[in-house]
């Protein structure tokens, strides 16, 4: 378990983020009163570039708001779509809501492991896919529901699940 104190090491932030990141955090820091609340725009410009937030990036997130390395990890940790370790190219996110889960949401989730030939919080070996669940995508209704990237998909089956993974490549 990594023990987060504020005695933080000093880092070059451009080395680490790059300075066009650097200067995109930096605009989105004057929309907020306090440098804390930008911590989550500053962790999502990050993964935009990179597909997820490293340490040393958590580190240069910190850095640059001129906030402690807990607060933004702490940020990063809570948010399920801010990831800590790589991903695939394409996240998929099968709600595992007590309204999917009596729609079939169990059901599509072992198709789309056997599928796929992975588990929840894997990626495929050709780093195209990775597979998590999440609590409730809002979208109820049309149980099941699941996300892919920034794609929500609903009322899906087993029968869905060949067409819509070729649609990403």
């Amino acid at each position: 378990m990594k023990i987060l104190t504020d005695k933080q090491p000093r880092v070059e932030v451009d080395a680490i983020l790059g300075s066009a990141v650097r200067q995109d955090i930096e605009h989105h820091m004057h929309h907020y009163p306090d440098p804390r609340a930008a911590s989550l725009d500053a962790l999502k410009i990050v993964q935009k570039i990179n597909g997820w937030v490293n340490d040393a990036q958590v580190l240069a997130v910190a850095q640059l708001l001129g906030i402690s390395l807990a607060d933004v990890e702490g940020v990063a940790t809570f948010y399920n779509r801010i990831y800590r370790q790589p991903v695939g190219r394409h996240v998929i996110l099968l709600c595992d809501s007590i309204a999917c889960y009596l729609m079939g949401a169990e059901h599509l989730a072992a198709a789309f492991k056997q599928t796929l030939g992975i588990e929840y919080g894997q990626t495929t070996s050709d780093g195209r896919f990775t597979l998590l669940p999440i609590c409730c995508l809002g979208n109820c209704d049309k149980a099941p529901t699941l996300m892919i990237d920034d794609d929500i998909h609903d009322l899906i089956t087993a029968a869905h699940i060949a067409p819509l993974l070729e649609s990403y490549v």
